[in-house]
This record gives structure tokens, C-alpha cells and sequence, in this order.
């Protein structure tokens, strides 16, 4: 495995003619509803870089959507995974088990918040820990209803789809949606009627309302949460919302789960973004960051609520799979020997002190109107000069200029006007520098 300069490289435009040329074949073979924010087509990755087959370097801003936090080609991922491909590929867990499934909820038991007894089980997809989770929940409390909040997404099954907040693109034309899901506001300071200082409190007295009023306490199985809600624009509750929310579960023996598929492994500067405010759910659900790009996700939690479901009740042909889960060991590895916690404190620091100075110093610096989130999961919210009127355009158009430079980032929001920032945690900070220059230099094409 040859490492990958660690450089922008920009020989063609992009994307450049052999990837126009597999984007025409793409268009031919794949089915239109699949997307793709930047049609290059890669041919290796490493570190913070992504070279494209015209050997275009361009500096990753999006780590897969918080996929490849250890880098897409980190050596403990591709070691393990290499040497489990030589011994067997599959043989089914709930048919004949290994050792590797064991060893990831073992780690997913040391690693989570909370000292109390913990259980795992494990799958292939975020969607599908947050399906088990909520099927678990059920089980144990013998109760049916479960409460999402505004801005929250959960995943494209039929039950997630239902569970997230976005209508378009996630869930138009493919109702009718799973019956008994609840959403109750969040504490989203930055458009919060009475200010930010007040959101936490207020947000979820609201919520708490809402459950008692319109669901009733006593019917509510589960719930769910992301500590810092991904796709619905990297909001951050503000603080006080998590732990008053957390703390009613408790009080009505509901039970609590947070979502961190995306925030969870290092991406937030802690193990779990859940952490930050001390909250310990009951359930943690994690995918994206925790096996290096192979596909896994697992449902994690009290011992006794994981094991309420029958045997035979969870499962799947390929859940935990034994490539995935040497890859989650090697992932893990990685975060530990190269404190990715600390790397992600570090890049948070160095973003937000780039991002600050541009709202203040760029002529047009006044639609950031919002710079936030923890560690390595950073956004800008874009709105229209003066007010706080929603800027899709501009954060289309800013990533546009983004990739035509070499670097990748990714919008998301409500609104689809905050641009999201996920490098890889073992990303150089000259390229993290540069990046950030390419992202100024591209507020003056707006």
C-alpha cells in the first residue's frame, strides 16, 4: 500500500475527462435516484486526500459523511481486514459465531458513556442500529410510541424514513410512513423566537409538553436523539435540552437513546458527542466513523434492555460481519494510539478561528450567520445579507467553488443552506489550512 501524497493536486477540471467518460457509463447502468455530490470517480484515498482517475488530489472536507475518520486507507483498518479476507469472509453469526464480534462489543461496552453492565449487538447500516433500537425499546417497555425532534434524521428504511424530520430528499412519494412517531421541537439556538440563551430550557419544556399532552408518558417506548443532529444542519440543543430531556425519560421509565451515527468515535473531540453535557443514554446507536469505511453499525446498551428481545429477535445475514468487525478493531486502534479525540479538538480550534475571522473580515462575511458544532463535525449556516432568511443559494454556490478548486465539502440543513465541514481526524493541518483558504477565496465568487 503506497501512501498518498499529501497534496492538492489539480492537473484537469473537474471532474476531469475520464471521469465525465464513467459518469456516462454510471448514467447508463445505475438508477437516477442514486446522487452523488461530486462526480469524480476515485481511485485511491489516504489521510485527508481523494485522487480521482485523472489523478486530480483533491482535499476531503467530507470523510465520506463522517465515514473515514481514521482515513480511507488507515493501516490498522486495512491490516486486520486484509488478514480476516484470508482466514473467511462470512460464515453468519447467528450461524456459526468468531471471535472478531465478540472483541467489537467488548470495545463498544468499554468505550460508551456509562459504568453500568452493557450489551451490543450488530448490523451493516446506521438505519438499521436505529430500527433494532427502537425494536429493542419496544420489547422491554411493552409500549409502541416513539419521539424523534425537528431537524433530526434517522436513516431511508420505511420506519427511519418516518423518524426523520427532511422531507425532500429523504422521504417524498415513499409513504405511507411506520405508524406511532412523535416529533417534538429542539433546542436550535440559532433560530430559537426568544434567543439561543433561552432555547435550552424553553425547548424543552415544549417537548416535554408535547409528550405529556398529545402521546402520554406511559405509551412512549423510546426516545431518540442525535447529541449534535447531523443532516438537519450540524445543530448543536442547546445546552440543558439533552440531560432535561434524558432526565424525563428516566422519570417515566422511557427509554433514552442517542443517535450517534454520525457524531459518535472522535468525529465531536469525545468518544460520543452524548458525553459533553455528562448525558449516559440507555441506548447508543453507531455506524459511519466506527470501522474505517467497512459497513457495521451496532445497537449498544443497558444489559438488561439489550437483552429483552427474544433469541432469534435480532439479527441479519450479514450483521458484524467478520471483515467489518476487524475493521472496527482497527479503527478503534487508531483512534486510541493517535488521540483522535485530540486531533478533533485541534481542527475545531483551528476552524473555527479561520471561519470567525472570515464572517468579520470578508465584505460579504455577514451571511455567516452562524459558525458551530464540536471537534471535526463543523458548519457555517448562509443567510441572506442582514436578516436570517435561509441562503440555499449561496451554500450551493460556495461548494461549487469548492470543488472546482480541489476540495470536497457537503451542504445539509433544513433549509440546505449550511455547509458542513467533516474532515478526516488524521488530516494534515497544512491541508486543513489550505482548505479553509479555498473556502475564503470562494466567498468572492459568490
Amino acid at each position: 500500500m503506497t501512501a498518498i501524497p499529501q497534496e492538492r493536486r489539480v492537473v484537469t477540471a473537474i471532474p476531469g475527462p475520464k471521469s465525465i467518460e464513467l459518469q456516462a457509463r454510471r448514467t447508463a447502468a445505475v438508477a437516477a435516484g442514486v446522487g452523488s455530490t461530486l462526480p469524480v470517480f476515485t481511485a485511491r484515498a489516504g489521510g485527508g486526500i481523494i485522487e480521482d482517475v485523472d489523478g486530480n488530489r483533491l482535499i476531503d472536507f467530507g470523510s465520506g459523511i463522517a465515514v473515514t475518520s481514521v482515513g480511507a486507507s488507515a493501516e490498522a483498518v486495512v491490516r486486520r481486514a486484509s488478514a480476516q479476507l484470508a482466514d473467511f469472509t462470512h460464515t453468519c453469526f447467528m450461524v456459526t459465531p468468531y471471535e472478531g464480534y465478540v472483541e467489537v462489543c467488548e470495545q463498544l461496552a468499554e468505550l460508551t458513556p456509562g459504568d453500568h453492565a452493557k450489551k451490543s449487538a450488530l448490523f451493516n447500516s446506521g438505519a438499521e442500529a436505529v430500527e433494532n433500537a427502537v425494536k429493542i425499546a419496544r420489547a422491554y417497555t411493552k409500549r409502541t410510541a416513539v419521539v424523534v425532534f425537528d431537524h433530526g434524521y434517522h436513516g431511508r428504511t420505511n420506519l427511519t424514513m418516518g423518524m426523520t424530520a427532511k422531507n425532500m430528499p429523504y422521504k417524498q412519494g415513499f409513504g405511507p410512513f411506520a405508524p406511532e412517531v412523535y416529533r417534538v421541537p429542539v433546542a436550535y439556538g440559532y433560530r430559537w423566537p426568544t434567543g439561543a440563551e433561552n432555547a435550552g430550557a424553553e425547548a424543552s419544556a415544549q417537548a416535554i409538553d408535547a409528550i405529556t399532552k398529545q402521546i402520554g408518558a406511559d405509551n412512549v417506548a423510546a426516545i431518540i436523539i442525535e447529541p449534535v443532529l447531523g443532516e438537519g444542519g450540524f445543530i448543536e440543543p442547546a445546552k440543558g435540552f439533552l440531560p432535561a430531556i434524558a432526565q424525563f425519560a428516566k422519570d417515566n421509565d422511557i427509554v433514552f437513546v442517542a443517535d450517534e451515527i454520525q457524531s459518535g468515535f472522535c468525529r465531536t473531540g469525545q468518544w460520543f458527542a452524548c458525553e459533553d453535557e455528562g448525558v449516559v443514554p440507555d441506548l447508543i446507536t453507531t455506524a459511519k466513523g466506527i470501522a474505517g469505511g467497512l459497513p457495521l453499525s451496532a445497537v449498544t446498551g443497558r444489559a438488561e434492555i439489550m437483552d429483552a428481545a427474544h433469541a432469534g429477535g435480532l439479527g441479519g445475514t450479514y450483521g458484524g460481519n467478520p471483515v467489518a468487525c476487524a475493521g472496527a478493531l482497527g479503527a478503534i486502534e487508531t483512534m486510541r494510539e493517535l488521540d483522535l479525540n485530540g486531533k478533533a479538538k485541534r481542527i475545531e480550534e483551528v476552524m473555527k478561528g479561520r471561519l470567525a475571522e472570515m464572517q468579520a473580515k470578508l465584505p460579504n462575511g455577514d451571511i455567516i450567520g452562524d459558525i458551530r458544532g464540536r471537534g471535526a463535525m463543523i458548519a457555517i449556516e448562509l443567510v441572506k445579507s442582514g436578516t436570517k432568511d435561509p441562503n440555499p443559494e449561496a451554500a450551493g454556490a460556495l461548494a461549487k467553488a469548492c470543488h472546482a478548486e480541489g476540495l470536497l465539502v457537503l451542504t445539509c440543513g433544513t433549509y440546505g443552506n449550511v455547509l458542513r465541514f467533516l474532515p478526516p481526524l488524521v488530516i494534515g493541518e497544512d491541508l486543513l489550512n489550505e482548505g479553509l483558504g479555498i473556502i475564503e477565496r470562494a466567498f468572492g465568487t459568490l
